[in-house]
């Protein structure tokens, strides 16, 4: 900044700005109670927010450009200062070299920022481009005076324009084309060509083009709009695909034959200026704001409508501060929602929106009159310049405020729309757009509004009930409901139940009026509020009271569907069951598979419709315990018609077979059934269940006597046989069959006197009961533990010896045979000892030759030193070194046994040693007498010792093999060992 005076005067202006927004901010009126509290943090920044360039111009300031971020200014005569906004503290000044007293009369720069056009007071135009520091005339230019140049956004670029069009002071329009590239020999000149295309006039008379603007709509279709003083023209025309770059000389031509569409206004002042807005980069402008003699006409552009680009276009006329004659307005700027304009010593800010001024901002008078304001297309700063200052204004969050404008304008989505980050904002709107349309009687409309206000809860539903709008309430509620959050869960009870209330009046009200197709669609969404995924947890929670409305209201179909969706299955087949629909009662519980409920209501339906009980059993599979489905099978079998009956077998049946159930009290059951229904299938039940006791499901004592008590005597059999109750097997068998009791007595394999008894049993029973002597010896040959002797007392003394004479030859050979047989034993017995007499003879007389060079295996010291081992594979071990290597070996009862053996052996040694000294003479005879034991017993010793140590070769015997899994350091002296090496 120049000075601090300049920063206070900046500071003064933008609290002024800052506190005429928060009047304009505040200027509402019929907005309702909001939910938020309006609390500022931190003082607001203004809209347009003013800036002074820290710049001071070493001569006073004609003309300046901004585009791109690239600026340029003339100063004085003869100096142009060029300046990249992103490197400002680097410009760059360039001398015209003008000697006559030509003045710069405009500066045009492309939207690029590459291609600056000078234009002077000489009617000469200059070009230079941002690459080079050398300033080219345009010759073909000469003799016009620019007035406005139309860029080509489309084909422009660094290097060349691409065609434009070019404005001058006597209403003439040329259509002209600049290359920054050097010609070639013949050729130097930067521009083009430079053709004349059109001319426009004002009342009969030639007219400067004060404005020119090119714009591609759809389908290569063009818009241009040139101004006068006085009037907008408007050319529009298609362009064919690929021949942009010949120009628009097309475009006029065919409005050749038309006359030009254009609006006039009376009042001149002299020049006039258009200006457009562009949302973002490279896209077409949407709307314009031209300043002429009757005010400032806007509005948008609709690149779709045929006959004009301009809709939606108002007039803002001049406030009564603005005179023509003496304070004419210089530039305008058009923003978003705001256009700007510049006068000779302030800036008014103008909303598109209402007209209204919404800022002024004051120039004090040292810095001089201001001269022009430009907006930059690219960085959206807008830039105003003195003879002696520039200053530029940032416009932060223009549409802070807009969301005002469109409520009190009732545009209430455009509204919504610039608010969405504003919630304190956005609760303002939908008060006051539900206040709108509560007064015009669209209540569902303001319902839904209403619901996603922090309004209080109270009085707008209180509101609806007055009006009585039940529908607008329910979807007030509705939409509440919707917007809590799952912790409220005492308002989610209230509205739900509230709801349920509201939906239960207006079915009722429905049937009263018999109006069937309004009825069914509130049913419907009735039921779909039932089965809310959302309020699932406030239904079930509360799902006594719902039933509670439910039955108040006598609403059985919808109670039954709320059963369901709740899952409250059992309360669904008690209504069936109670209105004797029990094959929909069915039907539920096959659906759902709960196995609590079919363990509840199977008796019922058993006794209604067995079969398709039984069906959903078997269905079921396992997830059904039969045992507990046996009370409701047994009540019913027992006073139960016979389709009851058959369907239990069948379900039992399918549990044995099917399941393969080893539940006890399930075979019992099949097994009364059987017995007391079903008869022939009790044997084969039997038969197949199994033979042991192990295999067997069912209980053998209750079997026995569920057989005994209705006279199942094979059956009885089978059960004594698996209880290897064989004597009373073939007891009762014997009553039934021979052959039963046969193949009862041949049972015990392995007791084979049991056999033998339960075999004359039979042969008692074939002699003395049935009187066959043929039968009897049909048993002999049957069982061979049987000879003619064990049956003979049971034959009558009146029978001949010719009936069993075969049986008694042949038992006397057998005899013979078996006596032959022991003698041959004997004589084998009797040489087996003898061969091993002589084997222990001979290992007597071995003997082994010891060579006195030997040594033992193990120390590797001679081994005639001390008392040694000789085996037979030739090893030769010391007494004690044998000892040593054995020990570790053996178990810990040989271990133990050895130590014994060697406490004997020392106490017997010490007995011999006392025994050698002299001892009294009544004593001799004692001493001697002991002598030969003593011996003796240490001999037996040594040769019990001998047994252990010695038995077999510590190298070539078991102990070695035994030993090749055992580590060669003891673990237990692993780490000493470990440590010994180290």
């Amino acid at each position: 900044m120049a000075s601090i005076l300049d920063e206070y005067e900046d500071s003064q202006n933008t609290r002024q700005s800052a506190q005429q927004h928060s009047r304009l901010s505040t200027a509402n009126i019929g907005i309702t109670h909001s939910g938020f509290v309006n609390v500022r943090l931190e003082e607001e920044k203004p809209i347009f927010n003013k800036q002074r360039i820290d710049f001071t111009p070493p001569e006073r300031i004609n003309h300046l450009v901004v585009c791109n971020n690239q600026l340029c200014m003339s100063l004085g005569k003869d100096t142009l200062l060029r300046i990249d906004l992103a490197k400002p503290d680097q410009p760059n000044q360039i001398e015209l070299g003008r000697k006559d007293e030509s003045k710069v009369h405009r500066l045009f720069l492309d939207p690029t920022g590459s291609h600056l056009l000078i234009c002077l007071s000489t009617s000469e135009c200059l070009y230079l481009n941002r690459n080079t520091q050398k300033v080219r005339s345009l010759s073909r230019w000469r003799g016009h005076l620019i007035e406005s140049v139309g860029w080509n956004k489309l084909l422009g670029n660094e290097t060349i324009t691409g065609p434009i069009l070019v404005g001058t002071s006597q209403g003439i329009i040329f259509e002209a084309e600049i290359s920054a590239t050097e010609g070639s020999l013949f050729n130097t000149n930067p521009d083009q060509y430079f053709r004349q295309v059109h001319s426009v006039d004002e009342d009969g008379k030639p007219a400067p083009v004060c404005c020119l603007e090119v714009e591609r709509g759809l389908e290569n279709k063009y818009f241009i709009i040139a101004t006068t003083r006085k009037r907008l023209f408007q050319f529009v025309g298609k362009v064919a695909e690929g021949s942009e770059q010949q120009g628009f000389s097309s475009i006029f031509s065919q409005n050749q034959d038309l006359l030009p569409s254009f609006q006039e206004f009376p009042a001149n002042m002299g020049y006039s200026e258009i200006t457009f807005y562009t949302s973002k980069l490279r896209t077409c402008p949407k709307a314009f704001a031209w300043m002429m003699g009757n005010g400032v006409l806007y509005g948008q552009l609709d690149y779709v409508r045929p006959d004009s680009l301009l809709s939606d276009v108002q007039v803002w006329d001049y406030t009564p501060d603005i005179d023509l004659s003496l304070n004419k307005p210089i530039s305008i700027v058009l923003t978003q929602f705001h256009f700007l304009l510049l006068l000779h010593d302030r800036v008014k800010a103008i909303c598109t929106l209402n007209g209204q001024v919404v800022y002024e901002d004051v120039f004090p008078d040292k810095f001089g009159a201001l001269k022009k304001m430009i907006k930059d297309p690219v960085g959206g700063l807008v830039w105003i310049y003195t003879e002696r200052a520039v200053f530029r204004y940032h416009i932060q969050r223009e549409s802070r405020d807009v969301w005002q404008m469109y409520m009190s304008m009732t545009k209430f989505d455009l509204a919504k729309e610039y608010c969405r980050d504003r919630p304190e904002c956005m609760d303002m709107v939908l008060a006051k757009e539900a206040e709108h349309c509560f007064q015009n009687k669209r209540y569902l409309e303001s319902a839904k509004c209403y619901a996603l206000t922090q309004n209080y809860f109270e009085e707008i539903a209180l509101k609806f009930i007055e009006a009585k709008q039940e529908e607008a309430l329910k979807e007030f509620l509705l939409k509440k409901l919707n917007n809590l959050k799952p912790s409220e869960r005492t308002q989610i009870t209230l509205l739900v139940t509230w709801l349920a209330e509201l939906y239960l009046n207006r079915l009722g009200q429905l049937e009263s009026d018999g109006n069937s197709v309004i009825l069914q669609e509130t049913r419907d969404e009735f039921r779909q509020f039932l089965s809310s995924a959302k309020h699932k947890d406030c239904l079930f929670n509360n799902r006594s009271t719902i039933y509670d409305l439910l039955a108040s209201h006598g609403n059985v179909d919808d109670m039954v569907y709320f059963s369901v969706v709740m899952q409250d299955y059992e309360r669904v087949i008690s209504h069936y069951c109670q209105h004797d629909d029990y094959s929909a009662a069915l039907d539920v519980l096959s659906k759902h598979c709960d196995e609590k409920l079919f363990y509840k209501f199977s008796p019922v339906l058993m006794q209604h419709i067995p079969k398709k009980v039984v069906d959903a059993w078997i269905q079921m599979g396992k997830r059904l315990d039969p045992k507990k489905l046996i009370p409701a099978l047994m009540n019913y079998s027992q006073m139960g018609s016979t389709q009851q009956i058959s369907e239990t077998i069948r379900y039992m049946e399918f549990c044995v077979y099917e399941l393969t159930v080893t539940e006890e009290a399930i075979h019992n059951y099949l097994l009364s059934l059987y017995a007391k229904y079903k008869p022939d299938s009790l044997l084969w039940y039997l038969e197949q269940a199994g033979t042991h006791a192990s295999e067997i499901h069912y209980d053998l004592k209750y079997a026995l006597r569920l057989c005994a008590e209705n006279g199942y005597l094979r059956a009885c059999v089978l059960v004594y046989r698996i209880m290897e109750l064989y004597e009373e097997a073939v007891d009762l068998a014997l009553q039934v069959d021979v052959d039963l009791a046969k193949s009862c007595a041949d049972l015990p394999e392995d007791d084979e006197e049991l056999r033998k008894k339960l075999w004359l049993k039979i042969a008692r029973h074939v002699v003395q009961e049935e009187k066959d002597v043929k039968k009897a010896m049909n048993c002999l040959s049957s069982c061979n533990l049987l000879k003619i002797e064990d049956i003979l007392p049971f034959f009558p003394d009146f029978v001949t010896i010719d009936h069993f004479k075969e049986a008694i030859c042949s038992s006397l050979e057998e005899y013979n045979q078996h006596i032959e047989e022991l003698k041959q034993e004997m004589e084998e017995a009797t040489e087996s000892a003898k061969r091993i007499r002589e084997d222990i003879q001979e290992m007597r007389n071995k003997y082994g030759v010891v060579d006195s060079q030997e040594k033992c295996a193990s120390c590797d010291f001679p081994l005639l030193n001390r008392p040694f081992y000789l085996f037979l594979c030739g090893h030769m071990f010391h007494y004690d070194c044998l000892f040593q290597e054995v020990t570790p070996h053996l178990t810990v009862y040989k271990q133990s046994r050895l130590e014994e053996l060697q406490k004997k052996l020392a106490a017997t040694t010490q007995s011999s040693k006392s025994r050698h000294r002299p001892a009294p003479k009544d004593e001799g005879d004692t001493s001697s007498l002991g002598k030969g034991n003593a011996g003796t017993s240490r001999e037996q010793i040594k040769s019990d010792m001998d047994d252990i140590i010695a038995s077999e070769c510590v190298y070539c015997g078991e102990l070695m093999i035994k030993s090749i899994d055992k580590p060669f350091i003891d673990p237990q002296k692993f780490e000493d060992e470990k440590s010994s090496w180290l």
